[in-house]
């Protein structure tokens, strides 16, 4: 019986594929859809290998698809079909985006690897982090919220798609969304999708949208696993760099709205927090989530910030949000932090042992000063844990009310300390930074006393003496808040940097000099093989880079902003800039390909020639550096590739005049006998962008010359940025060859005319296509746009040149005349 079944069902998968590919009616697809639940109900007798067929399909027309035991997917239209290999009932839906059916099984290596590597971080985990760092979740400080009017509103009413939280520093933002997150979880049915993300400006894995994204496509994904199959599309082509690339957030939003508008996905919750704390594109970010809340009627959203204007500004843009601010709710708000402070003097008096006399005491200085701030009721806290018991009811008197006057204490207590220089230069340090710093970076950048500069432990225990303003999480320092950083950046300006921020930023570049002279040489890592590829390599256990990347990547930024407007010996012929360069030059570059920054350190040596123009005494090096920008501008991608190049290709095939080649000269291989013929200076050529897959027919520069576009007969337009040479989006949408590219004069728009006869208009910010221009029966050869962005020309091969308006997308005119498409393929306006 079971066999007959088997057969039967197959049949029908015949049919199914030659018979309904594009012909079958609804009534046919429901008797299909009433037989196979027939036969799925009846039990199995054999295992479920002996029971699964597995059907493609492409192009349009419907699709009946057996994935597994007695399950059968009917897709009807066209376009993709995603086929998830599970056991479960039959199901039926339509898609209509790609003509292309990938079959995705959970099990895959590939879609193992593929989250593997979207996973920048889990949600889950900082979650859990977060909580454990502020002393847990208290159910009592947060319930208020799922009770509010405003909470219920955005909940149940199906217009109210966006909950936005808005308060001050330290009023307990976050730890509303950890408790929102665990009320969602507990009330929404199993079906739902709750995905989250907790923004932290101190982090740079998670102080970014791209990092926003990632996580909450994780997260979303992870729940809902056929969903993947979005990502799939590209990352089997792109693999990890479409994650990390400069156009991961080109991909991963479009990623992210093709999931939102799957028809599949079911109800989703999805929480951003600390929108204030997302320091790179939180623009784009904003806008992204405007668009998405309006257009998905089944996804819901919340997000929190501080109150900051540019942020309102933008959120006030949309209509269908439900505004909750903290400072209007101020009694649910201190009721909330009593219970927290009640909760907090609980923890201290059992681990303390205090005695009620003392108990009684802390409680009542907590609750009379904290004035509803959360975060200082937990500064406060953190400073009792280290106080002596019989010291506790006198110390309370040095913590004043209000988050400000506990940082001024803090920031005094470390100015009357006996290392107060030390801890200073710390602060100062951790403040002008330009990403989170591990102990063993600061440890080579802050000169620590001899008996503890080699002992990590001593170093973090000095950090945790800096009056509470830092912490350290997996070895790296943060900020306990970003109010802290504020705090010292502003009002403790003139105690943290004595002598000026300038006067910071030169410690930190004559460190990194003095560190890098000393340490870097040739072949750091023992590869010998002089082309080991970097994708192979792996970090060893005892790094000798571990104390220096950040030194390698950022000492010509600090160089750049203490030196800009100053003249300095150290930028002097024969200075320290000039010694560096001539003997650690070519070891420099074999440091930056290991440590995956050759694009930073391509901008670094333009900055530093910027820096030398026009400056006295420093004509030699000068020539000394533009010669290492073209050395590095040329064999940027054979080094990045593998980092022994700088000694072999990259110095066999420089110039003979170069002035990096005849420095090291002794670097060269000695079994070399005959040597390569080679012309005697740098070419004219300063650079080759490489990435398209077809020829390049057109290019053009913006205005201030910071960014090229490049078009190709691969169907893209790519946008490169000129100092380093990195491409930073692709742009695709056409379904020909890419003819002609024209940016407006702002450099915020660009035109594209293609072999398909549509001119599209792009946003640069974002990648999306704004405008499509249709009306051209021919390709499109070239496109022009006036000086105020208001009009368009497009001359095509239909022999005609058309002028838009760029604002409706409206034909004004079409000009006719030409007898040959040849001969409009070049237009000017």
């Amino acid at each position: 019986m079971e066999s007959l079944m088997e057969e039967i069902l197959k049949d029908i998968q015949v049919v199914a594929c030659e018979r309904l590919m594009g012909t079958a009616t609804d009534t046919q697809v429901k008797k299909l859809e009433d037989a196979i639940k027939e036969m799925n109900e009846m039990p199995p007798s054999l295992p479920d290998e002996a029971r699964s067929a597995i059907q493609t399909h492409s192009g349009s027309g419907d699709n009946f698809g057996h994935t597994g035991p007695g399950t059968m997917n009917i897709h009807k239209g066209s376009g993709d079909l995603y086929q998830n290999v599970i056991s479960g009932g039959p199901t039926f839906g339509s898609n209509s985006i790609n003509p292309t059916f990938i079959s995705y099984n959970p099990s895959d290596p590939q879609t193992h690897n593929c989250l593997k590597d979207l996973r920048t971080t889990d949600p889950r985990h900082d979650k859990e982090r977060i909580q454990d760092t502020k002393g847990g979740l208290l159910k009592d400080s947060y319930y208020w919220i799922v009770e509010h009017s405003d909470f219920q509103q955005w909940r149940n009413d199906r217009q109210s798609r966006l909950l936005w939280i808005k308060g001050d520093p330290g009023k307990g933002k976050t730890m509303l969304l950890c408790g929102i997150v665990d009320e969602l979880k507990k009330s929404m049915p199993e079906t739902d999708l709750l995905s989250y993300f907790f923004c932290q400006a101190t982090d740079s894995r998670i102080n970014n949208a791209t990092a926003v994204l990632r996580g909450l496509v994780y997260l979303i994904v992870e729940q809902q696993q056929s969903l993947i199959s979005h990502i799939r599309k590209k990352y089997d082509h792109a693999g990890k760099a479409l994650f990390e690339d400069t156009n991961a957030w080109v991909a991963l939003s479009e990623i992210f709205t093709n999931i939102l508008q799957d028809p599949s996905l079911n109800r989703t919750y999805l929480v951003i927090d600390a929108l204030d704390e997302c320091v790179v594109d939180l623009p784009k970010l904003i806008d992204f989530i405007i668009q998405k809340s309006s257009g998905s009627p089944h996804v819901k959203w919340i997000v929190s910030s501080r109150n900051w204007p540019n942020i309102e500004e933008r959120l006030e843009e949309t209509g269908h949000k439900v505004r909750l601010c903290l400072e209007l709710n101020a009694d649910c708000v201190s009721t909330a932090v009593s219970v927290y402070i009640r909760h907090k003097v609980l923890q201290l008096a059992q681990r303390k042992k205090y005695d009620g006399k003392t108990r009684n005491a802390v409680l009542q200085h907590l609750v009379s000063n904290a004035h509803d701030t959360f975060l200082w009721v937990a500064l406060v806290c953190q400073n009792l844990e280290k106080t002596p018991r019989g010291r506790t009811i006198a110390k309370l008197n040095t913590f004043p009310p209000g988050l400000d006057s506990l940082y001024q204490r803090m920031m005094e207590q470390i100015c009357n300390s006996d290392d107060s220089e030390l801890y200073k230069r710390i602060l100062a340090l951790t403040v002008i930074v330009y990403r989170p710093i591990t102990l063993n970076e600061m440890k080579s950048l802050v000169e620590f006393p001899d008996n503890i500069s080699d002992d990590i432990e001593s170093v973090e225990g000095i950090i945790g003496l800096c009056g509470s303003f830092l912490t350290v999480r997996e070895g790296i320092i943060y900020f306990v808040h970003q109010s802290a950083k504020d705090y010292l950046s502003v009002q403790a300006l003139n105690e943290v940097f004595p002598r000026g921020r300038k006067e910071a930023h030169y410690i930190i570049f004559s460190r990194s000099l003095q560190v890098m002279s000393g340490t870097l040489q040739r072949d750091m890592y023992h590869l010998k093989a002089l082309g080991y590829p970097a994708k192979r390599i792996k970090v060893p256990d005892s790094d000798p880079l571990a104390a220096s990347r950040y030194l390698y990547i950022y000492w010509i930024d600090h160089l750049y902003y203490w030196s800009s407007d100053s003249n300095v010996d150290d930028l002097q012929d024969g200075g320290i800039v000039d010694a560096f360069i001539r003997e650690k030059y070519l070891y420099w570059l074999e440091a930056l390909s290991l440590c995956g920054g050759m694009s930073e350190g391509m901008v670094s040596m333009a900055r530093l020639e910027a820096l030398l123009q026009g400056r006295r005494e420093t004509a030699a090096l000068l020539e000394l550096v533009r010669d290492a920008r073209r050395f590095i501008m040329y064999h940027k991608v054979a080094i990045e590739r593998s980092p022994l190049q700088a000694y072999i290709s990259a110095l066999m095939f420089s110039p003979a005049r170069s002035l990096i080649r005849g420095l090291f000269k002794h670097e060269e291989p000695k079994w070399i006998t005959t040597k390569p013929p080679i012309r005697e200076e740098w070419s004219t050529c300063l650079q080759t962008l490489e990435g398209h897959s077809n020829g390049v027919w057109s290019v053009a520069f913006t205005h201030n010359s910071t960014r090229l576009a490049s078009a190709s007969s691969d169907r893209t337009v790519k946008i490169w940025d000129i100092s380093s040479g990195t491409c930073l989006q692709t742009l695709e949408g056409h379904s020909d060859w890419v003819l002609s590219v024209a940016f407006t004069y702002n450099s915020t728009r660009l035109a594209s005319g293609s072999a398909d006869g549509t001119v599209m208009i792009w946003d640069i910010s974002s990648g999306t296509c704004l405008q499509t221009l249709e009306g051209h029966s021919n390709g499109v050869w070239s496109v022009a746009l006036t000086n105020n962005s208001t009009r368009l020309a497009s001359a095509s091969a239909d022999g005609t040149v058309k002028i838009w308006d760029i604002s409706s997308g409206t034909c004004l005119q079409t000009l006719e005349g030409h007898s040959d498409w040849s001969l409009v393929s070049g237009l000017h306006i």
